[in-house]
């Protein structure tokens, strides 16, 4: 077993036990009465992240670099042999995606490429299964496996003029002539994309494998340059030793990868430097100079950039042969990604949990506390009630009336903020409309269809950004509103009534802003330095923005649950705390009215608070081990959250 491989399943058996530590806490919380919309909620989205979470790793490169063989050689070894196709020349022809969707059949889906002359992007289709064209995987043979892998590589014949309406010929590129053939057609790929639904162990567990073509297509498919890549955790950039940096090898780095977190670069094919006439001092010093020259070359460090052979690696793990392993240095690859990879993912997906987690167990611990001040003070006042005579006993009931009538008094006045709360709610969703969102989209495109200058693209995309920004903007603006309003809400009840409340659930639409940045951004790095719109671009063009709109319709979309989400329970720990509150009033008035009656009754009725006491006091107990046993499965770094008692 690779390292890469252990430290994955070991992210995993993390991500499992605290999936189970929470689940468990749930269960008791809601047995113990403990529960409201606003923690379920909580809980769902933290189980959500955990159950949902995937590491996605893109391999990019221009052809004949190794790639396929990479792929094979770090994931695919155990099988004994090549699974993606991997000969010389262009193997990967159209985006590819493994990963493991239980709810699919294993099976490869492929994209017709004739979708590109439609408006909607590769995300739109994902949700069409009609579309697509389903080709069964038989995962137990693998000869039948590497068979159908072989069909994402086809490729088709057809007239210039179709391949233009697909934006895959640029008749301005003094190379794309010679690539027509006697009969006036270019070579395509057959699929735009493909998914294959292989239940490998590590895409069971959320591996997700970027395979992309090169440049060509990256240019092309603004699934790469807008989705893909840019969210990939980990993005490998394969070069060959034999042939170093090229000019297509250095457009793809600074237009579609650039250093960063997670960016990785690989000079694969050293085995061509491996001569019997060279010691192998001479050799490793033909290594380090091409390792050198490259990172010269991309602005990185030595230590970035890693030499292997994918396929002298593939061999060692197949036929057991370690010291050509060795040689290959595939196993110093492995072992930056599981210690750089799998670690960072593991510290974002655990401080996203620690917020939730933090919230929920410091409002649990409040409640519960709650729960026991108002039993001890019920417990003071009846132990108070021992020899006192009927009119004591009076003055005691005339108090807690009292106390309920300025509590009352309170709910009427929190009717009011409900008002305001629904008018407020209501004008978040006037500026976050989906409706809206498609009309501005509606109006890019035709600014954009009647102009046939770079001046009329960019205005059109530019105010489609703007004013995006804009509407996220003013509905942020209401939802800080409403956050202010309830926060204020939530202190009267604290300091008035004596409630356990923190701050209401914290919400902001600020990370939306930012993903509408960074997706205006991609848009301004492909075509940013264009001064004058080609025909052969202008389909480019629209294609990407087309893209464009699908991504700000998804992330407008998530905002909207997100803030319906948000406002059905914002309110819900008020309101729970309200219910206990009237209650435990209920609960100390009927007491002191049934000592009144029968003063005989009062020790009986205390000893059965004091047995209550003491059965929150053991609820208590078992909260804190709970929580504790969720700070371990988290990690150490949770051992310095607070929690009231």
């Amino acid at each position: 077993m690779s390292n890469l491989v252990q430290k994955f399943q070991e992210y995993s058996e993390w991500r499992t036990g605290v999936a189970g530590a929470l689940r468990r806490y749930q269960t008791w919380a809601s047995a113990s009465k403990l529960s409201d919309i606003a923690s379920e909620q909580r809980i769902a989205r933290a189980l959500a992240r955990l159950t949902d979470d995937k590491l996605s790793i893109a391999f990019v490169a221009e052809f004949s670099r190794g790639k396929s063989e990479l792929i094979n050689a770090i994931f695919f070894a155990d099988y004994g042999q090549r699974i993606l196709p991997s000969a010389a020349g262009r193997t990967t022809m159209c985006p590819t995606e493994l990963l493991y969707d239980a709810s699919f059949p294993s099976c490869i889906r492929l994209l017709p490429i004739e979708t590109r002359a439609e408006s909607q992007s590769t995300s739109d289709y994902k949700g069409a299964h009609h579309v697509w064209t389903v080709l069964p995987l038989d995962i137990s043979s693998t000869d039948g496996m590497l068979e159908a892998f072989k069909q994402v590589s086809l490729t088709k014949w057809v007239p210039v003029e179709e391949a233009k309406l697909y934006g895959l010929y640029d008749e301005d590129d003094p190379d794309a002539a010679v690539a027509i053939d006697v009969l006036g057609r270019v070579e395509i790929s057959q699929w735009r994309h493909a998914i294959i639904n292989f239940p490998h162990p590590l895409l069971k567990e959320g591996l997700v494998i970027i395979d992309t073509p090169g440049l060509n297509a990256i240019g092309t498919e603004p699934e790469l340059t807008l989705n893909l890549i840019p969210n990939a955790h980990a993005v490998l950039f394969i070069l060959a030793a034999d042939t170093g940096v090229t000019k297509s090898d250095i457009d793809v780095w600074r237009h579609h990868i650039g250093s960063g977190a997670g960016r990785m670069v690989v000079l694969n094919k050293i085995d061509s430097m491996w001569d019997e006439l060279r010691s192998p001092f001479e050799v490793e010093q033909q290594i380090s100079r091409q390792v050198s020259s490259v990172a010269h070359t991309l602005g990185l460090s030595e230590a970035q950039v890693y030499p292997v052979s994918a396929q002298k690696g593939l061999v060692g793990k197949i036929n057991g042969e370690p010291d050509l392993l060795r040689r290959s240095r595939l196993p110093a690859l492995e072992n930056a990604l599981s210690h750089e990879l799998i670690p960072a993912k593991r510290d974002i997906i655990r401080s996203q949990l620690i917020a939730d987690i933090q919230d929920l167990t410091v409002t649990k611990q409040a409640l519960m506390s709650a729960h026991i001040r108002s039993v001890v003070e019920q417990l003071l006042e009846l132990k108070s009630l021992r020899g006192k005579n009927t009119s004591i006993i009076s003055h005691m009931m005339k108090r807690i009336d009292i106390e309920k009538k300025e509590f009352d008094e309170s709910l009427l006045k929190l009717q009011g903020t409900r008002t305001v709360f629904a008018r407020l709610s209501a004008g978040v969703f006037t500026t976050l409309g989906m409706g809206l969102l498609k009309d501005e989209i509606r109006k890019a495109r035709e600014t954009m269809e009647g102009s046939m200058f770079t001046a009329g693209f960019r205005h059109a995309v530019k105010e489609f950004f703007d004013k995006s920004q804009e509407n996220l903007m003013l509905s942020g603006q209401k939802t800080d509103e409403i956050s202010e309003m309830m926060t204020i809400m939530y202190r009267k009840f604290s300091t008035e009534h004596g409630l356990a409340l923190s701050t209401p659930m914290p919400f902001s639409l600020d990370k939306y802003r930012k993903e509408i940045s960074v997706i205006e951004a991609a848009y301004h790095r492909q075509f940013g330095t264009v001064t004058l719109v080609k025909t052969s671009q202008v389909v480019l063009m629209q294609k990407f923005f087309d893209s464009i709109a699908s991504r700000v319709k998804q992330s407008f979309l998530q905002a909207n649950r997100d803030v319906d989400a948000w406002l059905k329970v914002v309110m819900a720990p008020l309101e729970e705390q309200i219910r206990a509150h009237k209650s435990q009033l209920k609960q100390r008035t009927d007491s002191i009215e049934r000592v009144h009656v029968a003063i005989d009754s009062l020790e009986e009725k205390i000893q059965s608070v004091e047995m209550l006491q003491k059965e929150l006091t053991a609820q208590r107990n078992t909260l804190m081990t709970l929580e504790n046993d969720l700070r371990g499965a988290l990690g150490n770094e949770l051992s310095t959250m607070k929690v009231a008692v």
